[in-house]
């Protein structure tokens, strides 16, 4: 069967659809997947604005930083910009394309290029819904710590205190720690212990909803212009702390323990699996967003230039935002050193009666502000360990690493870091308004990978768009409370760790196989040159059939395997201890990680199925229809519904195929 050219002419495709419209009158009017007026957008900074929202979330600010500094530092972001070039901006310039190309969200776009495809576009809205009902619950934990923060002093600056007591799991941990798992989550000590309700979050959950919904309530034309303030308030308030940060003591520390090349990470395959899923998620590969936005541009709008701007500006925000989390933390890092430091040398100057002479330093250990950090290492890794008493190391770099990744960086160490600084509640408020228009911004294009694609797909869910996006925030609130029970962050994880990252990479593996091999690369490649005026390089076509096609594979091969060989595990809160630990998941949460995973990939197969079997029904129909009936060829232009496709082509001067 012969693969229909991508729609690269306006003229000729609304010449053929509004004959095939006359012949087969409203019959094939209701069966036409995309609706009579699409949207576009009033300007191209709308456009970059919506896309770099998109692909610009809170994983730059939390899951980046974390992975440059315990992956080599300055060699990780030679091998992050490497596995960029060679895969993540081929891959967004071929949703780019086929989006702007077809004008249809992720299910109009596969099913276009073949029917048979179009589940990969149903397992992208399956798991945007998925994302989208975690990410909005940590806008709910970012409002819960906004509203906290126009107090002074701040609520986790120092632990509470009954009867004049010190609460014992705060004493034993630290006063953000406490907050953040007592006060905000309440949590258990287990996912097995659900616990109530959290009212706070709950209303905190309400009012993020509440806010995605009336972003999205006319679709782009109102979210928009959210995303004028949603897209760059982030990077004013990152600047601003990196003013900051940078005159604090510290923050060079900071910042030089995590340039600091370690080369030797190029040989360890899990830091290629880091650095190849860091780049698939933070350029937004496979949710069909990118999918969708693009396909509200004019035909001949430069894809190509834009998925090399629109990336270049992800890894920017990627390296700003290291700079800022490094430069507080080391600032923070120092701070909690100091005191260190300065707590043992006063256990010495007690002790120092009764020891050796060739225990005793040569510092003047009785004035600890005299005494820097590396004088105290250097007398410790000589002395220490010989000391009775209970001497600590104080190591800057050990310190660095408390606490850097996910919840754990936002909502301990960075609030900790920033309840240091003069005018802490002004720092604190901003840093959560800006993580919570990062999570804005990117929600708006995650639902936006949900409604586009269905309402492109059904023309009553068009008509009804306004209805169908309060119905999803609706429904994505009621389902969304699971994660506000005592245990809900154990859920956030449980979904953040396993219900996108495999289903995902297996959509993008179908998507660049269907585009390469199936639909054709050098077709591919026409279509975007009639689009465009000019060519893309040749070399797009063998990274997307080999590059391309064989780093998503092993991607995949690899986090199956890890899935496989290493037991699901979560990090728990111990009350007792009060102190992190790390348990496996029971047997009914694997049950439901197994079925995350597949509800996700579901739709492929099953679309594939359908397709087949609606192949050979209209096959034996025709068949059957062919054998007792007569085509009657009529004097008229107009054709009827036996008519071959590929006649009525070269009527209107339009080719079958690009082959």
């Amino acid at each position: 069967m012969e693969k229909k050219p991508l729609p690269a002419d306006d003229d000729k495709t609304e010449a053929t659809e509004s004959e095939i419209d006359r012949c087969l009158g409203e019959e094939g009017q209701q069966d036409s997947s995309e609706p009579a007026a699409r949207a576009g957008w009033n300007s191209k900074i709308e456009y970059f604005l919506a896309q770099v929202g998109f692909s610009v979330g809170l994983g730059n600010v939390w899951r980046f930083p974390y992975l440059c500094h315990q992956n080599g530092g300055g060699a990780f972001l030679l091998l992050y910009v490497l596995l960029m070039l060679v895969v993540g901006i081929p891959l967004f310039f071929l949703e780019l394309a086929a989006g702007q190309a077809i004008r249809q969200g992720s299910i109009g776009v596969w099913k276009y290029i073949s029917p048979k495809l179009a589940g990969i576009g149903y397992s992208s809205c399956v798991v945007c819904f998925f994302v989208a009902l975690y990410y909005n619950v940590i806008l709910a934990w970012s409002l819960f710590y906004l509203g906290n923060s126009f107090q002074y002093p701040l609520p986790w600056e120092q632990c509470p205190k009954q009867d004049n007591i010190t609460v014992k799991e705060c004493e034993k941990s630290s006063a953000t720690s406490y907050f953040w798992y007592r006060k905000a989550l309440d949590i258990t000590d287990s996912i097995d212990e659900t616990g109530s309700f959290n009212t706070y979050i709950v209303c905190c959950l309400l009012a993020a909803w509440t806010i995605v919904c009336l972003g999205m309530f006319k679709g782009i034309k109102t979210s928009v212009k959210v995303m004028y303030f949603s897209s760059i308030f982030p990077y004013v308030v990152l600047f601003c702390f990196l003013v900051r940060g940078l005159m604090l003591d510290g923050a060079l520390d900071g910042i030089s323990y995590m340039f600091y090349p370690k080369l030797e990470i190029w040989g360890d395959i899990q830091v290629w699996r880091q650095a190849a899923t860091q780049v698939f998620f933070a350029l937004g590969l496979g949710f069909g967003s990118i999918i969708a936005y693009s396909s509200y541009n004019p035909k001949n709008n430069n894809c190509h230039r834009d998925a090399f701007t629109v990336s270049g500006i992800n890894f920017l925000t990627s390296v700003l935002a290291t700079l800022v989390v490094f430069a507080v933390l080391g600032f923070r890092a120092k701070q909690n050193i100091t005191a260190c430091v300065t707590s043992n040398l006063q256990k010495l100057d007690q002790l120092s009666s009764g020891l050796d002479k060739s225990l005793i330093p040569g510092f003047n250990f009785s004035d600890p502000e005299s005494v820097t950090v590396e004088d105290y290492s250097a007398w410790f890794k000589q002395s220490g360990n010989r000391i009775p008493g209970n001497f600590t190391e104080c190591n800057l770099e050990k310190e660095m690493q408390k606490g850097v990744e996910g919840t754990g960086l936002a909502f301990i160490a960075f609030t900790e870091a920033m309840s240091l600084l003069p005018g802490s509640p002004f720092w604190s408020a901003l840093f959560f308004l800006m993580l919570l228009n990062l999570g804005l911004s990117t929600m708006f294009g995650t639902m936006e990978g949900i409604l586009a694609p269905l309402t492109d797909r059904f023309k009553t869910l068009a008509n009804n768009k306004t209805k169908l996006t309060i119905f999803s925030c609706i429904i994505g609130f009621i389902i969304g409370l699971l994660f506000t029970q005592r245990c809900g962050n154990y859920f956030v994880m449980m979904f953040d760790d396993y219900s996108a990252t495999l289903p995902l990479i297996i959509v993008v593996v179908f998507e660049t196989f269907s585009v390469s091999w199936l639909y054709g690369a050098d077709r591919f490649l026409d279509d975007i040159e009639a689009m465009l005026g000019w060519r893309p390089h040749v070399i797009y076509k063998y990274l997307w059939k080999y590059i391309c096609l064989l780093a998503m594979l092993g991607l995949l091969g690899a986090t199956t395997i890890r899935m496989l060989i290493t037991p699901p595990t979560y990090m728990s809160w111990n009350e007792e201890t009060a102190s992190e630990v790390k348990l496996e998941y029971p047997g009914w949460a694997l049950a439901v990680l197994a079925l995350l995973i597949i509800f996700a990939m579901m739709p492929v197969p099953v679309a594939l199925i359908h397709a087949v079997l609606q192949d050979r029904t209209k096959q034996t129909a025709r068949d059957t229809e062919i054998g007792q009936y007569s085509i009657v060829n009529t004097d008229d232009n107009c054709d009827t519904p036996m008519t071959d496709m590929s006649e009525l082509d070269q009527r209107n001067g339009t080719p079958a195929s690009l082959s």
